[in-house]
């Protein structure tokens, strides 16, 4: 799968939408399909642009093994193949909030969204913690500045 064509633009009030969105997102308890690693990356990406990347597969699995088969069947790996057929890699010196990490965990690799030095990551509990940059694996750009 290739890139997105038109690369996403944050909206003026990103910053403002992320918090909201991150307030909402703590707590909720963790589903398959429904609030899962995956939607809170791409979850986090429509709040800072808009554009829910995740729509076509948001709901339509309710265990992580059936999240994998439609991604595969769609033509990706997993999710981490998914994110970076829409998203910019980037180095970590390029970093900056709101973009998308992928953060090592013991579940496998996890989406989490920059914050500073830190990432927000979504734990089994539905918690949102924050781990720090350092161990990230990959980390992608969300929107033009």
């Amino acid at each position: 799968m290739s890139a997105v064509q038109t690369p996403l633009t944050r909206l003026p009030d990103w910053q403002p939408r992320l918090r909201r969105f991150l307030a909402q997102s703590d707590g909720r308890p963790l589903i398959a399909g429904k609030h899962d690693c995956c939607l809170f990356g791409a979850g986090a990406i429509e709040a800072e642009t808009g554009v829910d990347l995740a729509a076509p597969w948001r709901g339509r699995y309710s265990t992580f093994r059936g999240g994998y088969r439609i991604l595969r069947k769609a033509g990706y790996s997993d999710h981490v193949a998914l994110i970076a057929s829409f998203l910019q890699e980037i180095p970590v010196f390029a970093v900056r909030a709101g973009d998308i990490a992928i953060v090592p965990s013991e579940s496998g690799d996890a989406v989490g969204v920059v914050q500073g030095e830190a990432v927000y990551v979504l734990g089994l509990d539905g918690r949102l913690s924050l781990v720090p940059l350092a161990p990230v694996l990959r980390l992608f750009r969300v929107g033009e500045a």
